[in-house]
């Protein structure tokens, strides 16, 4: 079978082709296009000279990972009319990995024209990951749920920000637990009714405990201690200059118009994923049918892996994910100690550390599980637990959709209760 080689360097504008026949001579000159699709059309027309020109059976393409700007010619290849007859395999490749290979070529320079001959190389000598099939259903709900875990990004980090001015204004109430959340509704309407913290010392003790009722709607089990704990965290509080006071009342109030606004953003996101989810109603039930997987988890488990045919284990689907450890050994040596390779998805390790963080608190078989992970752990056992729960839950995961079944929860030892 005759192989043709495409290696593309992309950029913002223009797209570097480097084309090599089975050989590994070049199939052509190495020519540059627009990255647009006028550029797009005249690749496939030298791509197609090159196929008629060698007889070419198989073309495989491939481009290194470069944010969005290899989005949209990665998929109009793949899924072009004309080189359908060619079974055209498109890979991308992450920058490391054509870091490393192209360090085996030996000492070549760093150039785009280069970087394209490199990936060109790199198809040629084989050891591909497997060619993810065009599927724009996963595609469009893969957009979906990236935008959510966009959006779950910007409220930690609002978040975070918030917190640490909220430490300038009122300190002793970063540090002494008065409120179970300083987000909730009586924390943040503190700062829509006193503008300083001699305002709420001021302020009488049963006045504190009407407004902590009023806007807590009752959810204080003892309004009474939280209003002396405010104003315990009053007095422990540095006092600042008025100026900064007035400054740092507008930043706060910002940063909760900020949050308040992505958690709508957030709610609206779920419910359009909620209904895109729906062009996969199988992997969805069998997901969704193990107590802790939810919707939003189950529908970005769904968009990253992106079917799961194209695995042929649960080892390759961890590893994918970035859910596997190093192997250090040597001669009679086996290092005890192995790091966590996090070269994967990091969306799709995002949802499986988020399942799993839920089937321990909802399922026996992982809570068990978590807990004995959590007892060897020797540091960071919370971290540590939840990965490898993680890395179980990759087996249930590849489980449920390779035979598309229903969970049936397994016969605890000890446990004769259903669940």
């Amino acid at each position: 079978m005759n192989k043709l080689f495409v290696g593309m360097d992309i950029s913002l504008d223009d797209v570097k082709v480097h084309i090599l026949d089975q050989d590994g001579n070049d199939a052509c000159s190495r020519f540059s296009v627009d990255n647009n699709p006028s550029g797009c059309n005249i690749l496939v027309s030298r791509i197609l000279d090159c196929c008629n020109k060698y007889n070419i059976q198989k073309v495989f393409i491939g481009l290194e990972s470069t944010s969005v700007y290899g989005w949209h010619i990665q998929y109009y290849l793949a899924d072009h009319a004309c080189l359908k007859p060619f079974n055209p395999s498109v890979t991308t490749f992450n920058a490391n990995t054509v870091k490393a290979f192209k360090k085996s070529l030996g000492d070549l320079p760093k150039n785009d024209w280069v970087d394209a001959f490199v990936i060109a190389e790199k198809l040629r000598f084989g050891r591909l990951p497997k060619s993810c099939p065009v599927d724009f259903r996963y595609l469009a709900l893969k957009r979906l749920t990236r935008h959510r875990f966009h959006i779950v990004d910007s409220i930690v980090r609002e978040k975070n920000y918030f917190l640490s001015n909220l430490f300038l204004k009122f300190s002793g109430l970063c540090q002494i637990k008065v409120f179970s959340n300083n987000f909730g509704a009586a924390a943040t309407e503190i700062f829509n009714e006193f503008l300083t913290l001699d305002d709420i010392a001021a302020r009488p003790l049963e006045d504190l405990i009407a407004f902590l009722v009023d806007k807590g709607r009752d959810h204080f089990n003892d309004p009474n201690a939280t209003a002396k704990l405010l104003q315990d965290a009053v007095r422990k509080s540095y006092r600042i200059n008025a100026n900064v006071n007035d400054s740092l009342n507008f930043v706060i109030k910002s940063c909760l118009d900020n949050i308040q606004y992505l958690e709508k953003q957030k709610k609206a996101s779920e419910k359009t994923i909620a209904n895109e989810v729906k062009g996969f109603k199988n992997q969805f039930l069998c997901l969704t049918s193990v107590n802790g997987i939810g919707p939003t988890i189950a529908a970005g488990l769904i968009s990253e892996i992106g079917g799961i045919s194209r695995f042929d284990n649960d080892n390759a689907l961890a590893k994918f994910s970035g859910i596997y450890w190093s192997e250090y050994q040597s001669a009679d040596f086996k290092a005890e100690d192995t790091y966590l390779k996090r070269t994967g998805n990091e969306y799709l390790r995002y949802y499986f550390i988020q399942a799993a963080d839920q089937l321990r608190k909802y399922c026996p078989e992982f809570s068990q599980y978590y807990a004995r992970k959590f007892n060897e752990s020797k540091t960071h056992k919370h971290k540590r637990a939840l990965v490898l729960t993680a890395r179980k839950a990759v087996r249930l995961v590849f489980a449920l959709l390779r035979e598309e079944k229903l969970y049936k929860p397994p016969a605890m030892k000890g446990d004769d209760c259903k669940y």
